[in-house]
């Protein structure tokens, strides 16, 4: 007797589907790049600043090591060094990524930008300087006649 079944196509359950529906979106592609390329910029500014700022904050002020920095009230022991060093830290990382990406992204979109400015819908009222619609003749604040938009 001859089987006359063939064999089975393997075929993925719907939630394997679903599942690779899900990877192969878009956002959750552009999510996992950006995730990466921020670990891998994090290792670069980290590199700067413990490179180059650190070192130069150190031949100021004489040492870049501010850990053993402490005091003591009635039995307490406040290592105050350990906070200035990740204040010192955080504001030598923020003030590399504004410089060295932020304005430079911003001078960088600026010239990229193509649409014209978008007309402002407010105005100032010359006598109390609220915010009043730009077609109104009359200030809903202080009344005073505004007279009709230039």
């Amino acid at each position: 007797m001859e089987s006359s079944q063939q064999p089975r196509a393997l075929v993925a359950p719907r939630y394997f589907i679903e599942f690779k529906q899900f990877l192969l979106r878009g956002n959750v592609v552009d999510l996992a790049v950006g995730i990466v390329v921020g670990t891998a910029f994090g290792a670069v500014v980290s590199a700067l600043v413990a490179d180059l700022l650190t070192p130069l904050i150190a031949a100021i002020f004489g040492s870049s090591d501010f850990s053993g920095l402490s005091f003591t009230i009635n039995g307490s022991h406040f290592l105050y060094g350990h906070l200035l060093n990740t204040l010192i830290s955080f504001v030598t990382i923020a003030a590399a990524v504004f410089f060295l990406v932020v304005r430079p992204v911003n001078a960088l979109m600026a010239r990229q930008r193509t649409e014209p400015p978008v007309d402002e819908t407010t105005r100032k009222c010359p006598e109390c300087l609220s915010e009043v619609p730009r077609e109104a003749r009359r200030c809903a604040f202080c009344t005073a006649e505004i007279g009709a938009a230039a």
